[in-house]
């Protein structure tokens, strides 16, 4: 019974990957060539969701479609599969294995579900058995053995899950070396003042695509790290105003037309925090804030001693909000508000969560204020007054004074 749904799960796959790719192209055919190129990798998402829901084979399937389609109609000369430029082949290479490998680490995690789920169930029937047989005194032997197996079976589970952790590990560390190679080239290349214009254009388009997936692959990892809660951080008193300051110079350096109000309450803001990792949180939020908020209106950051010894921040921006039903799954990989326009891989705020767990804290969607908007707060530990011991984290420890 498990082979035909199988069978029938890759076919309903692999016709998906056959007609989504080209409904796809045809939505972006209808931008300009430029915005199109923009939006390319869309692809991934459906690479990625049909490795997730009905494996490998489906998902290479529309890796493939999406490199020919993506050549065919977007890259120069259009309408055709022949390229007018050498580094758009690769481009396509970057491009296919990326969605390959993708594609993969879906399918690997569809594995392990679809094993969870087995596996759930063989337990629910395993805890039955074993009361019917304290009723009625019978068969321990053969209860025993099943019991075994169960355990075989968590272990083996086990196994897979560390197996898939490390491939992501494993396919970010070697994405990264290539890709690395790639944008330092590319931007040598693009600093000599001999190459044409089309050339330049080009390698331009390498450089921002290369910086692009270099962000995803750098996502990837670090989600890599906080699943498998190998997150290292160097915990220490630091104030938390300051790390706002800091963050709101930087979205103000990448865009200085958008206006970023500060409100820090008077008190106390230091918490018990990595610096760096902290910077990455409100990094992300504060571009998640920039991408949804109207290009004239303001994004605020709110920080203020909080209840239970914590530090409470808040980032407001005035945007169309966050659907009631999309505050929680907002914050789980590959989810993304596409009723305002979603953009990126869906892994920012996911990763946002893992960092703040980390940390003992918490971190949701709250109510809008006045004026509509998403409103994302999340509390850190307060440090205390005077206090000096060491605390145990991922790698290592950290002393905190």
């Amino acid at each position: 019974m498990t082979r035909p749904r199988t069978d029938r799960v890759l076919l309903i796959g692999i016709a998906i990957a056959v007609v989504c790719p080209p409904v796809l192209t045809v939505i972006l055919a209808q931008l300009p060539t430029s915005e199109a190129r923009a939006y390319v990798f869309l692809y991934l998402g459906i690479v990625a969701s049909l490795g997730l829901m009905t494996g490998l084979v489906p998902a290479l399937v529309a890796a493939a479609m999406s490199s020919v389609l993506g050549d065919y109609f977007f890259l120069p000369p259009v309408d055709s599969l022949s390229l007018a430029n050498p580094s758009d082949i690769l481009y396509l290479v970057i491009f296919f294995v990326t969605a390959s490998a993708l594609g993969g680490v879906a399918a690997l995690r569809r594995r392990s579900i679809i094993e969870a789920r087995g596996l759930s169930r063989s337990l629910g029937s395993a805890n039955a058995e074993l009361e019917r047989l304290y009723h009625e005194q019978a068969a321990s032997a053969r209860t025993a053995v099943r019991l075994a197996q169960t355990q075989q079976q968590i272990s083996a589970l086990r196994d897979a899950d560390r197996v898939r952790r490390e491939l992501l590990q494993n396919v970010s560390h070697e994405l990264r070396t290539p890709l690395s190679s790639i944008l330092t080239g590319a931007s040598v290349l693009l600093g000599r003042r001999d190459i044409t214009g089309p050339v330049h254009d080009g390698l331009t388009g390498i450089v921002a695509q290369s910086r692009r997936l270099d962000r995803l692959v750098g996502d990837m990892l670090d989600l890599a790290r906080i699943e498998g809660h190998a997150l290292e951080l160097r915990l220490e008193p630091t104030d938390v105003g300051a790390a706002v300051q800091s963050a709101a110079e930087r979205l103000r350096q990448l865009h200085p037309t958008r206006t970023v109000r500060v409100d820090t309450e008077p008190g106390s803001l230091e918490a018990v925090a990595d610096w760096d990792r902290l910077g990455q949180v409100l990094d992300n939020l504060l571009a998640n804030a920039d991408r949804y908020a109207p290009p004239a209106s303001p994004i605020e950051i709110q920080v203020a001693p909080g209840a239970r010894g914590t530090i409470v921040t808040r980032v407001i921006d005035h945007g169309p909000g966050v659907p009631e039903d999309m505050r929680e799954r907002i914050f789980d990989r590959f989810v993304r508000d596409e009723q305002s326009g979603g953009e990126g891989t869906g892994l920012g705020l996911a990763i946002v969560r893992g960092i703040i767990e980390a940390h003992a804290g918490r971190i949701w969607s709250d109510d809008p204020e006045a004026g509509g908007g998403a409103v994302l707060a999340f509390t850190l530990p307060a440090a205390p007054a005077v206090q000096t011991h060491t605390e145990p984290v991922a790698g290592g420890t950290a002393t905190v004074a």
